[in-house]
C-alpha cells in the first residue's frame, strides 16, 4: 500500500522530541464521493504515512468533530474517536493526535516545557466559539502551560477570496489575545491546489480529507 505524501512545519521541526505531519492529498485516488467512504478508502494510505513519520507505534486518538469548541484530554487508556469534540490534549507519550479537515483549520499546540500538547480542528464555527481560546485555557488548567511559551501553528486551509470569512485571521487574533507569543501561520489555501489538498467548498463536499497528526517520539 501506497503512503501518501505529507508536509511538516519548520517551527515544530525545532522541537526534538515531537513528530507532526499534515497528510496531503493521495495521488490518483478516487475520493468524490461521501465523507465515511472517503475515509475508508483513504485509510489505509494515511496509515502507511503516520509509520513513515514516526507515529505508528502510538495510539492514534481521532475527535469525532462536531464544528464545536470542546476540547479533551486523552490517554492511551480512551477509546477512540472521542465523542462530540473538536480538539484534543495529551501528555502521554503512548499517544497521538489525529484530526481531519477539507478546508477548516488544523491548529498544532506545543508546550516545550512541560511537553504538552494538542491538535484542533476550526472552521468558521469553530473558531467562532473560540476552541483556540478554550484549549489554551484547558492547557493552562491541566498541564500548567504558559501561553508564552506555546507553539501554535495552523496548518493549510482555505481564505479569501474562495470563502467569505477570513477565520484564520481570527485564529490569530485569538491565540496573540490569549498570550501566544510563538504563532505560526504557514499561508496556504486548500482551495488553490487541488492537486496537493482536498477542498470541500471547491470540490463541492464530495472528496477526502487530510489528516493531522501530532506525537511524541520513540
Amino acid at each position: 500500500m501506497d503512503a501518501a505524501p505529507y508536509e511538516t512545519f519548520p517551527a515544530l521541526c525545532e522541537v526534538p522530541w515531537l513528530r507532526h505531519g499534515f497528510i496531503q492529498r493521495m495521488p490518483g485516488l478516487d475520493v468524490k464521493t461521501e465523507r465515511s467512504e472517503a475515509l475508508a478508502r483513504l485509510e489505509e494510505h494515511q496509515r502507511e504515512t503516520i509509520a513513515q513519520i514516526g507515529l505508528g507505534k502510538k495510539k492514534l486518538i481521532i475527535a469525532h468533530q462536531v464544528h464545536g469548541n470542546r476540547v479533551v484530554r486523552v490517554d492511551a487508556s480512551d477509546a477512540t474517536p472521542i465523542a462530540d469534540c473538536d480538539g484534543l490534549l495529551t501528555n502521554d507519550p503512548n499517544v497521538a493526535l489525529g484530526v481531519y479537515t477539507a478546508d477548516c483549520g488544523a491548529i498544532f499546540l506545543v508546550d516545550p516545557e512541560h511537553r504538552a500538547i494538542g491538535l484542533l480542528h476550526s472552521g468558521k464555527k469553530g473558531t467562532e466559539l473560540e476552541i483556540l481560546t478554550n484549549a489554551i485555557s484547558e492547557m493552562v488548567a491541566r498541564f500548567d502551560t504558559q501561553p508564552a511559551e506555546l507553539i501554535v501553528q495552523l496548518a493549510p486551509c482555505i481564505r479569501p477570496p474562495h470563502y467569505e470569512i477570513d477565520f484564520a485571521a481570527q485564529i490569530r487574533s485569538q491565540a496573540y489575545a490569549a498570550g501566544v507569543k510563538h504563532y505560526v501561520d504557514c499561508e496556504t489555501s486548500t482551495a488553490t491546489d487541488r492537486e496537493t489538498y482536498y477542498s470541500y467548498r471547491m470540490e463541492l463536499g464530495k472528496t477526502g480529507r487530510l489528516l493531522s497528526v501530532l506525537g511524541y517520539a520513540d
